[in-house]
């Protein structure tokens, strides 16, 4: 009897840990999204993502604080190593039947295009965490109405960016330089007027668009349209005039009066996600890889070095289109954890409550941005908040920027007014190249800038309640914290530290 005591303590502490080993053993299906078998009643294949298990050994294919932050390039090989690792098994079965595929490093991701039975067999596979849907979309972009200007002097500095006090900073000059803004839209027009002399693949003689052009947009085409641009393109194009808009009012100034951008000595470089305004979360998601670690023109010799400082994303991945949540949030917190600034659209379905539906507008990870015009009333299309994922509440936008009757550049060299948070969210990206400008040692800290802005934005209350805020109240789920105020974020600089534990969140 005295001596089965011992022997039972042995078997029960072999069973206590082997549980974890043999848990480890035991094969657990990928989650499959079931909107894919949607797809697949009108299909016979469809794009799908397939989220590779990344390999527990290599802490570098998992931790986003390991990521690029000082602009380290071993990082990033270590990063891109650890992720082909992974996907070797993978890739060398898809290789065997004939399948092509894209890979992607920023989250460990292939996309390809699949049938069910194909989708059954992945999802089977121990190395496959997840499979989502790779469906091209229409995303609903703002379109500018020309005002017939040629590029001539207009000796005018636009409304909103007097209204948000870009001029203060420029005044003590601080006008941008030494920061870089990206642009995630549907292209540039580079050589307009308003822009050229501020990308920064232009040395004032000649053009080089290595690492500060990539184009997601590829053969075949998943876009019907032929595009008048072309696709996989060397050089930046706007074939819809949405991202020349946005990027003016980041950086444009043509020098002959055309003031239409909050940081004029920034420069800017920039990715084309959309194809005649159709995108998909991979040609995202590619654009945020290339942000992290832009490459040369064939994709080749990623350099951390000479990433943005700051993306606008005037853009949305509609939730109506099944949009690949999962893998487009993981690519977000790791741009965040590059240091990289999200100025990002609140999209524009107001006035309703509870309106930020989409991605990456409704991202906690993400500087969430409506629209206000300039006599201080938020816009009524200007998506409101709050936002709900899962179990968590968050208030949202973060604040408000103009977006209404906003007068920037549009292809080939005209000027155009627009309006939509598209127009506001570029206004704060311009804003962060600013301060960032003038205060060198806050670039790449990303909360900080975010509590400084919220903390320095002039409080406009709406009678307007949208979740639990109180009518009158600041902040709100409508114009957030209030409107852009850059000359009391230059002046709150110093103290902002003190605003940090109670604007947390």
């Amino acid at each position: 009897m005295g001596r089965r005591i011992p022997v039972l303590i042995l078997l029960v502490s072999l069973l206590w840990f082997t549980q974890p080993v043999l848990a480890a053993l035991t094969p657990v299906r990928a989650e499959i999204d079931p909107r894919l078998w949607q797809d697949l009643s009108a299909a016979d294949t469809i794009p799908i993502i397939v989220r590779v298990r990344d390999l527990p050994a290599v802490p570098d294919a998992t931790a986003p604080a390991d990521l690029l932050k000082n602009n380290a390039l071993r990082q990033v090989e270590q990063k891109i190593q650890a992720v082909q690792v992974s996907q070797r098994s993978l890739r060398a079965e898809l290789a065997a039947s004939g399948k092509s595929y894209r890979a992607y490093w920023i989250v460990n991701l292939l996309a390809l295009q699949a049938s069910q039975a194909d989708i059954e067999r992945l999802a089977a596979r121990p190395d496959v965490a997840y499979i989502e849907s790779d469906r091209a979309f229409r995303v609903p972009l703002e379109t500018a109405t020309g005002d017939g200007l040629q590029p001539a002097a207009v000796d005018t500095i636009e409304p909103g960016l007097s209204y948000v006090n870009a001029p203060a900073l420029w005044s003590m000059g601080f006008k941008g330089q030494g920061s870089v803004v990206a642009s995630a839209d549907t292209g540039v027009a580079w050589d307009h007027p308003a822009l050229k002399e501020h990308y920064r693949g232009w040395d004032g003689a000649q053009a080089d668009h290595n690492y500060n052009w990539w184009d997601a947009i590829h053969d075949p085409p998943f876009n019907p349209v032929v595009n008048s641009c072309g696709r996989d393109l060397q050089a930046p194009c706007d074939d819809f005039g949405h991202g020349t808009h946005t990027t003016g009012t980041m950086v444009g100034d043509d020098g002959l009066g055309n003031q239409i951008g909050m940081a004029p000595e920034a420069k800017w470089i920039a990715c084309r996600n959309m194809d005649e305004g159709v995108g998909r979360p991979t040609t995202y998601i590619e654009c945020l890889q290339f942000f992290i670690a832009p490459t040369d023109l064939a994709g080749n010799h990623p350099d951390p070095s000479k990433r943005p400082d700051v993306i606008n994303n005037s853009y949305s991945c509609p939730s109506y289109e099944l949009c690949s949540t999962n893998s487009l949030h993981e690519a977000i917190e790791q741009v965040r954890a590059a240091g990289i600034f999200m100025s990002v659209s609140a999209g524009n379905n107001g006035s309703g409550c509870a309106t930020i539906t989409d991605p990456p507008g409704l991202e906690a990870g993400v500087f969430t941005v409506g629209a206000v015009d300039t006599s201080g009333t938020v816009a009524s299309f200007s998506s409101r908040g709050p936002v709900t994922i899962g179990t968590a509440v968050y208030l949202k936008p973060d604040l408000v920027a103009p977006g209404v009757g906003v007068r920037s550049s549009i292809p080939p060299n005209l000027y155009g007014l627009n309006q939509g948070t598209s127009m506001a969210a570029p206004h704060v990206a311009g804003a962060v190249a600013l301060l960032w400008s003038a205060f060198p040692a806050l670039k790449g800290e990303v909360y900080s800038t975010e509590v400084l802005l919220r903390a320095s934005a002039t409080p406009l209350p709406v009678a307007q309640t949208c979740g639990l805020t109180l009518a009158g109240s600041v902040p709100n789920n409508t114009s957030g914290w209030g409107i852009l105020d850059l000359k009391s974020a230059f002046d709150n600089h110093l103290i902002y530290k003190s605003y940090l534990p109670v604007l947390a969140h």
